[in-house]
């Protein structure tokens, strides 16, 4: 098991990684994601939904513009502050929340949540991801939904590649991963050339099957869990591009 693993608390990761974790296809996919989200939480504008690890707010900003009550949480206080931005300029109101999501509760405040890309995994301690769970489950209200869109351990092991590379502007990344403790998590070396220069980091996701993630959601308290390949309903099989979950509280 990864010891003492706080990757997610560098800044200077998110920094760094930004233009490729963010690139402009991956910006362009949150108008259509967030059709596809709003399917499946099933709420009409004006409702109060929660986007927990929004990071620069992709799809918080989105749904504000669609004219729902946004809530978006991270730690990450350099991305909120894009997200700030981004909101005054196009005159719409978010309220941006600097938070670890172990910490983040708001009871009863919420009709709908969600969690996405692979915004979930990132602990040592199997207690403290439980503790992400029920914090969601208690800011929802009766029979709030919570949608979570991960990549999915059964998609890793057939995809499975021990290093990729990437190239924008001129920078380069490369990453290696390696499965540890029997596939429960995956351990990522990245290393960004940029300029001359040379910076590593290192990362740890823990990686959920499908029947993991069901379980896991079960502790926290959720009910009616369904489980699909893509945030489309896609079925989870060997075609599956993602794992995702809606679950009820």
């Amino acid at each position: 098991m990864p010891s003492n693993n706080q990757w997610f608390e560098n800044d200077r990761f998110w920094e760094a990684t930004q233009p490729f974790l963010f690139s402009e296809r991956i910006r362009q996919m949150a108008s259509v994601q967030t059709d596809h989200i709003l399917k499946l939480l099933d709420l009409e504008p004006g409702a109060k939904i929660l986007d927990l690890c929004c990071g620069p707010g992709r799809h918080a900003l989105e749904l504000a513009q669609r004219g729902y009550v946004v809530t978006g949480v991270d730690r990450n206080e350099m991305y909120l502050q894009q997200a700030k931005d981004q909101a005054v300029e196009k005159g719409m109101k978010v309220e941006l929340v600097k938070e670890d999501m172990r910490h983040f509760v708001r009871p009863e405040a919420f009709d709908g949540a969600m969690n996405i890309f692979t915004s979930f995994g990132y602990f040592d301690n199997a207690e403290d991801e439980i503790a992400v769970l029920k914090n969601l489950h208690s800011s929802l209200k009766p029979n709030g939904r919570l949608v979570m869109e991960m990549v999915g351990k059964e998609i890793v092991a057939r995809i499975y590649q021990p290093r990729d590379w990437g190239e924008k502007d001129g920078a380069f990344i490369i990453t290696e991963h390696e499965p540890i403790d029997n596939w429960t998590y995956m351990k990522n070396r990245r290393i960004l050339i940029e300029g001359g220069k040379r910076e590593e980091f290192e990362f740890t996701i823990r990686l959920y099957s499908a029947y993991e993630l069901i379980s896991i959601l079960k502790t926290a308290g959720f009910k009616e869990i369904n489980i699909y390949g893509d945030l489309e309903g896609a079925p989870y099989d060997h075609e599956a591009k993602r794992l995702v979950a809606l679950a009820r509280k």
